[in-house]
């Protein structure tokens, strides 16, 4: 009997109370689970981007100057330029637009990441690898510029948004040719790796775009700065120093820059000079040399073609550059065998382009890791 007079006496108020707390306990479980989702999910696409993701938009950027280019009217144009005559002017609108809004995206998660995660940017840009690819959305910006169906070279707009994106280029020239030669452990031949050619082509980028606005000046000052490095970094690499053993398996496209680079510089010098001379053919058949010697050789890429890989988009950008050089090329020799060339080069930057965006688009996934961290807070809130 006394066991049973000290239990509770009211058992349907205590009920009621019960139902509330717990009506509001879940709401507050299901409010907590909602903003730790959109925290951990956040916090992972910041932590896992990182400067290599800029070959997407470096990729867009100038595959949309390789339709501009295409797509020109020319006065006695060889028959075959007149199939890309076919292409409208708003596919050129569209892939350019596309460009830009991947460059924005990429431009404003990087931005967070250097507010949020500063910390990881640093171990970045210590990295001797992905220091270059800080050169990647100055290049895309004035890939973008030269490529802009709204801003041409002559206006004002075109010469402020040129100093402004060449300006973190100069910056980055500073920091690292500087410490190529004044670091013993940052020496050239310690450090030297495929993707120092970012630096190489940000140069020859920056002088083209100056040269198209009509900065003759300017664009052989940055020509020169770029093909000068160029050549050290070029024999550098040939040796097969230390540096040249330092990529992975998984980043083994990014030996296509090894003719990206000579293809800016044709172009680059190209509109130095405003015609297709022989330093332009030179740089032209050098480029396509080092093209065939690495396609030629499939089993080099093996690994890194197992498992999809941001790595992946290395291969655009500098088969674009190569198309490019070759409708250049093409216009200014008027041969048969040159715009056959310029043809196929042309389709398979195009091809390639459209499908890396297909495979990157089947690729995108929401990161699990937020999934698991939601449910260990949530079971630690339903505990309290």
């Amino acid at each position: 009997m006394a066991d049973t007079e000290k239990q509770p006496q009211h058992p349907h108020i205590e009920l009621k109370v019960n139902h509330h707390h717990n009506h509001h306990h879940h709401l507050s479980i299901s409010k907590n689970e909602s903003n730790l989702k959109n925290q951990s999910s956040l916090s992972i696409i910041l932590t896992e981007i990182h400067a290599g993701y800029f070959r997407i938009s470096l990729s867009l950027s100038i595959q949309s100057l390789l339709w501009k280019i295409l797509i020109e009217p020319i006065k006695d144009a060889h028959f075959l330029r007149h199939i890309f005559t076919l292409i409208p002017s708003t596919a050129l609108t569209f892939l350019w637009s596309l460009a830009l809004f991947t460059l924005l995206t990429l431009s404003f998660l990087y931005l967070l990441k250097c507010l949020l995660h500063f910390d990881k940017v640093k171990d970045e840009f210590s990295n001797q690898i992905g220091v270059n690819y800080m050169f990647a959305p100055w290049i895309s910006w004035l890939l973008l510029l030269e490529s802009s169906p709204i801003v041409p070279p002559a206006t004002l707009h075109y010469k402020i948004l040129w100093l402004v994106f060449v300006a973190p280029i100069v910056i980055l020239d500073v920091k690292i040719y500087g410490q190529w030669f004044t670091k013993g452990n940052m020496f050239l031949s310690m450090v030297a790796n495929p993707t120092s050619q970012m630096s190489v082509v940000g140069n020859l980028v920056a002088a083209q775009a100056a040269a198209e606005m009509g900065w003759k000046e300017s664009g052989i000052c940055f020509f020169s700065l770029g093909i000068v490095h160029y050549l050290v970094l070029f024999v550098t690499l040939y040796q097969r120093l230390p540096g040249n053993n330092k990529i992975p398996a998984m980043l083994r496209p990014v030996f296509f820059l090894f003719f990206a680079a000579p293809s800016m510089a044709s172009l680059a010098w190209h509109s130095v000079c405003g015609y297709f001379d022989t330093a332009s053919k030179m740089l032209f058949f050098l480029s396509l040399f080092l093209f065939l010697s690495l396609v030629s050789r499939p089993l080099l890429f093996k690994k890194s073609m197992k498992k999809f890989s941001v790595a992946w988009w290395a291969y655009s950008f500098p088969l674009t550059a190569l198309a490019i050089a070759s409708t250049q090329y093409a216009h200014e020799v008027k041969g048969i065998m040159a715009h056959v060339i310029m043809l196929v080069l042309s389709l398979i930057s195009v091809l390639v382009c459209l499908m890396l965006m297909i495979v990157s688009a089947l690729n995108i996934r929401v990161p699990v890791k937020a999934h698991k961290h939601i449910s260990k807070e949530t079971n630690n809130i339903a505990a309290i």
